[in-house]
């Protein structure tokens, strides 16, 4: 278990170039789901105490959490705002992403389990290619999460972590959404995906 606090700039770097090849690559798989044009910007990467990780948020968030069940060992977490996720269900469901319902329901959060399934999936694909380790995450859990009441997110993550590399993304949907999409890795689980990057590209190197 990494006891490692925060990241230098290379590692910043390589943990950006990893999200930005992977989730970027997963737009299509949502764009193909809620015909609509998907667009995912370079993300941005820092590192945050477990206590500020819904600051960016008002009242209610989506949380799926992936598992890796081959090639990594951990999980990571997205996080979508309520509003965004409603407008998804309903461009799934076959409307225009403007009937979106005032309460969240079991609808909206299976609809959201399987676009992100899908969308994640392709990450998984895209790093296996990337770190040359074939990875597979298992169905997505899905929780609703009161922003004043994150008890449910202390339960997600075993242990006492307390650093998480915050990874955030600017996705567009469209007209409809222009959001941010948040990826949370537990510090162990990033500093893993950067060593496997780096022994990915010295055996590629050694390979030409």
């Amino acid at each position: 278990m990494s006891d490692v606090q925060t990241l230098d700039s290379a590692q910043v770097d390589i943990l950006g170039e990893i999200a930005n090849i992977s989730v970027g690559n997963s737009a299509t798989s949502l764009s193909l789901m809620v015909r609509q044009k998907v667009e995912i910007t370079t993300p941005s990467v820092s590192v945050i105490n477990r206590s500020e990780a819904l600051d960016d948020y008002e009242k209610t968030c989506i949380f799926v959490q992936i598992h890796y069940v081959k090639g990594l060992d951990g999980n990571n977490v997205l996080i979508l705002k309520e509003h965004d996720v409603k407008i998804l269900t309903d461009l799934m469901m076959g409307g225009d992403g403007t009937n979106a319902a005032s309460e969240l329901t079991e609808l909206h959060l299976s609809a959201v389990s399987e676009a992100m399934n899908q969308m994640m999936g392709t990450a998984a694909t895209s790093l296996s290619s990337l770190l040359l380790v074939p990875t597979d995450i298992s169905t997505p859990d899905v929780n609703t999460i009161d922003v004043e009441s994150v008890k449910i997110f202390e339960k997600m993550f075993e242990g006492k972590k307390d650093k998480f590399v915050k990874v955030a993304f600017r996705m567009t949907v469209g007209d409809l959404i222009d959001s941010t999409m948040v990826q949370l890795y537990p510090m162990d689980f990033a500093i893993e995906m950067i060593e496997k990057f780096k022994i990915a590209g010295k055996t590629a190197i050694e390979n030409m």
